[in-house]
């Protein structure tokens, strides 16, 4: 049995998807830029969704976001579908564009924890040996300035997408939001996280020397071939993580595993009784699946 995810209204996640295989079919060039861009603006807006940062990877886009009203996996559903056939008519590509493997859904327990995932995405190029700064990057890569700031608007593909469907309009607009619940000045958030990037670039550039290896550099990230599989190893079937909380974080680790166990305890105990064929089980606050396609009670969060 799949493990059941908690959807919680209100929660701040980190998302990840790796492309088939590790391919490069999201090479950062500007096509695949702006149809990114454009799906990610108007699905936010469809289904309410915050966007607090994005970078895009060759093989992976890792997003920041905040879902005030549950409807994240409506959305990553509806996006990851309509950007998987963009490209799949972009690249010619027969086949699936994603892994088969599960999405990273990270819950960001805590602000430093976000201010964290933030900065780690943020690095990503560097870490992976790809430019020098983040900065370099020709790809999607929010700036820490731009957090609770930045805006994009692009125009609407010219490809896959009906241009006489009122859904997909001409243009559409990306606005970046400041994470909520951060416990601090929206300047200081964008400080923290511009402390912790530099961290992780300056561990990336001692790697990368140590190493003795060159970076790709963004000419040739730009122009690579979007069939080319990334080759640096990585686990098989490592571990996918369901929060994350910071560094120095003790107590809310270990309230978040309670939390976690605790959700997971009643929902098998009510999964059980649903299954005995009891409809009048409740099951716990964050149950989301059970609720959409079978309309079972839900108990309301504890904050509510």
């Amino acid at each position: 049995m799949t493990i059941a995810r908690c959807v919680l209204p209100g929660m701040t996640v980190m998302v990840t998807r790796r492309t088939l295989l590790r391919t490069h079919l999201l090479r950062p060039d500007p096509q695949v830029r702006e149809l990114f861009l454009y799906f990610l603006a108007v699905l936010a807006k469809r289904y309410g969704i915050l966007v607090h940062s994005v970078v895009l990877m060759s093989t992976h886009p890792h997003m920041v976001l905040t879902d005030p009203h549950g409807h994240l996996p409506l959305f990553l559903r509806e996006f990851h579908r309509v950007v998987a056939l963009a490209i799949k008519v972009l690249r010619k590509w027969d086949g699936p564009v994603w892994d088969h493997e599960r999405t990273s859904v990270v819950h960001l327990r805590t602000p430093q924890a976000v201010i964290e995932k933030l900065a780690y995405g943020m690095a990503n190029p560097v870490a992976a040996g790809l430019v020098r700064r983040a900065r370099d990057w020709p790809g999607i890569n929010t700036r820490p300035d731009e957090l609770g700031l930045g805006s994009w608007t692009v125009a609407r593909p010219a490809l896959y997408v009906d241009p006489t469907n009122p859904m997909w309009p001409e243009h559409a607009t990306l606005e970046l939001t400041m994470p909520p619940g951060m416990q601090m000045s929206d300047e200081d958030v964008r400080q923290a996280v511009t402390d912790e990037r530099r961290a992780l670039e300056a561990q990336a550039l001692a790697s990368v020397r140590a190493r003795g290896v060159a970076f790709l550099g963004a000419e040739r990230a730009r122009n690579g071939s979007p069939y080319k599989r990334s080759k640096s190893w990585e686990p098989l079937r490592g571990r996918n993580p369901s929060f994350a909380v910071g560094k120095d974080q003790p107590e809310a680790f270990r309230e978040a595993v309670e939390a976690l166990r605790g959700f997971r305890q009643s929902y098998r105990a009510a999964l059980t009784r649903w299954r005995d064929g009891v409809r009048s089980v409740v099951f716990p606050a964050g149950t989301w699946l059970m609720q959409w396609l079978h309309r079972a009670a839900i108990a309301p969060p504890l904050s509510a």
